[in-house]
């Protein structure tokens, strides 16, 4: 049994790709005794490590909290599913693989907006610093980290035709997204393992299972966190049926994600007066910012039925064509087992008038109605695009003081007029990449949103009808130093010492790629800037911290 009396140094609040990196490295110095809670269970769902397997694990309430968005009056008055992964790994267990970085210009607006240290050249021996690249060392990538990176095992001829034709409409070829400008069109590179998902909790937290000062404690429902004096000193939580308080010497670090992190803070008191008080909950310290500046990147899927080829469509739903699968991957862990759910990607600008890209395709050999539900039975590729620096922003706030029931996330998609004239150019850009000479030969025909939409409204009422998110919420405990904002540039809590932040929620702007490795690097910065900032405390324990369950 963990000790709820003796402080431990660190308490990391959730295991998701942040509290894994976390973990690891601050429990490298024995000194350091830290506490690691996951509200989820164990990754050892067989769907996790099988990369399709995403299919089974999205929407699957043992690796999936299932949220759901309110109706976005956006998105013709559609609640969507929102997945977070509820296991070891956090959404790197249930996510699409993809290891992208974003732009350089990204990171560089965030330390222009007054985030010393956030620049590119800030950020990019973190990345580095935990990437374990098959290409080897170079001047943007290391194999010297625990974040396995590879090319994806296999392919198919419509994947190759799209970015032909991309090329054709100056869309370039190019082999990696991952040295701060990723226009152009090429292959995802992917975490995975020789075929096998590489999620964050076998990166970094399986090889120091065995570190006497670290202990890892699965479903526990943290509830909030306790201030004496001003001062984080404790995480209130729910284990195994009856409440804990853990106590702390040293940080709580929140790494709980943006629908998580937020959540805490405002049961703990800390977060808009207006309301917590409708809640009946006591104000310990006002931030009007908590919950707040919720970004996310809305998907247009569409999808064109094709000839002459085969999809995974026909294969998925074929008895010998899941069989061959099956044999496939048992043989050398490639097929289409092996797959993550988009492996062709491009980067493009909806319009000249953009200074870098500012749209991202995720192509895939395969179409459906939505996740969770079975492929289509006729040969068809899905082309999803999502812009990638909206300008609408939402909230996700808590319903209750009780931490379990769902919080209520409202991502108010597409209501600023701006991100309704970039979905209209990215439909606009689709249809004209596929009508290229490259894919002629599959005939394809458009399926969604369907060709007979062409006006600008009629377009705005498409991408309201088949927009959907690609998972990727950040934002919502805001870094910077204005009003407004939660953490400062070191992802401390304004006003609340020993509280940090540190995970996709302190992004003042979403990153203009997908959100995992950014993620990874956040925990990486702030882990230094935790060891860096620790004060020298003495070791005055009388009892050994218990080894991790």
């Amino acid at each position: 049994m963990p000790s709820t009396h003796l402080p431990y140094d660190y308490v990391i609040v959730g295991a998701g790709p942040a509290g894994c990196v976390l973990a690891n490295r601050l429990s490298a110095d024995p000194r350091n005794h830290v506490l690691l809670l996951e509200a989820g269970g164990q990754d050892n769902y067989p769907w996790i490590h099988v990369p399709v397997g995403y299919l089974y694990c999205i929407g699957n309430p043992r690796t999936d909290w299932c949220f759901k968005t309110e109706a976005q009056s956006g998105l013709q008055g559609r609640s969507l599913g929102y997945p977070r992964g509820k296991v070891l790994g956090g959404s790197s267990s249930i996510n699409g693989m993809i290891y992208m970085r974003g732009q350089a210009g990204d990171y560089d607006r965030w330390a222009a907006q007054g985030n010393p240290g956030w620049a590119w050249s800030d950020v990019l021996p973190l990345f580095k610093h935990s990437e374990n690249h098959f290409g080897g060392a170079s001047e943007f990538h290391s194999d010297q980290g625990e974040w396995r990176v590879e090319q994806q095992r296999y392919s198919w001829p419509i994947l190759d035709a799209f970015r032909d034709a991309a090329a054709e409409n100056g869309i370039a070829s190019v082999s990696d997204f991952n040295v701060g400008d990723n226009q152009g069109c090429g292959y995802f590179q992917v975490n995975q393992r020789s075929g096998v998902r590489w999620n964050s909790s076998k990166a970094f937290l399986r090889p120091i299972l065995k570190r006497p000062n670290l202990t890892i404690l699965t479903g526990v429902q943290v509830n909030r966190v306790n201030l004496e004096e001003g001062r984080a000193c404790a995480v209130v939580a729910r284990w195994q049926g009856e409440e804990h308080v853990f106590n702390v010497r040293r940080e709580i670090i929140l790494c709980a994600g943006s629908v998580g992190s937020p959540g805490i803070l405002q049961r703990s008191g800390i977060g808009p007066r207006p309301l917590l008080e409708n809640l009946g909950i006591a104000v310990r310290h006002e931030l009007p910012g908590v919950g707040g500046n919720l970004q996310d990147h809305l998907q247009l899927r569409l999808i064109y039925k094709v000839s002459n080829t085969r999809t995974l469509n026909q294969v998925a739903n074929s008895l010998w064509g899941k069989v061959g699968m099956g044999l496939r991957y048992l043989y050398d862990r490639s097929g289409p087992l092996a797959m993550a759910p988009s492996q062709l990607g491009a980067f493009v600008k909806s319009s000249p008038e953009q200074a870098s890209a500012n749209l991202q395709y995720h192509v895939q050999p395969l179409s459906l109605e939505r996740f969770g539900e079975p492929l289509h039975r006729f040969p068809a590729f899905t082309a999803s695009v999502c812009n990638l620096r909206p300008l609408s922003r939402g909230r996700i706030d808590i319903r209750s003081a009780d931490p379990d029931v769902a919080p209520l996330i409202d991502p108010n998609y597409l209501s600023d007029p701006e991100d309704l004239k970039v979905a209209a150019q990215a439909i606009r850009l689709t249809r004209r990449i596929v009508d290229s000479p490259a894919l002629r030969v599959f005939k394809p025909e458009e399926y969604l949103p369907g060709p007979a939409l062409q006006t600008e409204e009629q377009l705005h009422e498409a991408a309201a009808r088949i927009g959907t998110t690609i998972f990727h919420p950040v934002g919502t405990c805001r870094m910077g130093n204005g009003p407004l904002d939660v953490v400062d540039a070191r992802l401390r809590v304004h006003g609340i010492p020993g509280l940090r932040v540190a995970d996709a929620s302190i992004m003042p702007d979403i990153v203009s790629g997908n959100t995992c490795s950014p993620t990874v690097m956040i925990a990486e910065k702030a882990a230094q800037m935790i060891l860096e900032d620790a004060p020298a405390v003495p070791d005055i324990r009388t009892e050994e911290i218990p080894v991790p369950l």
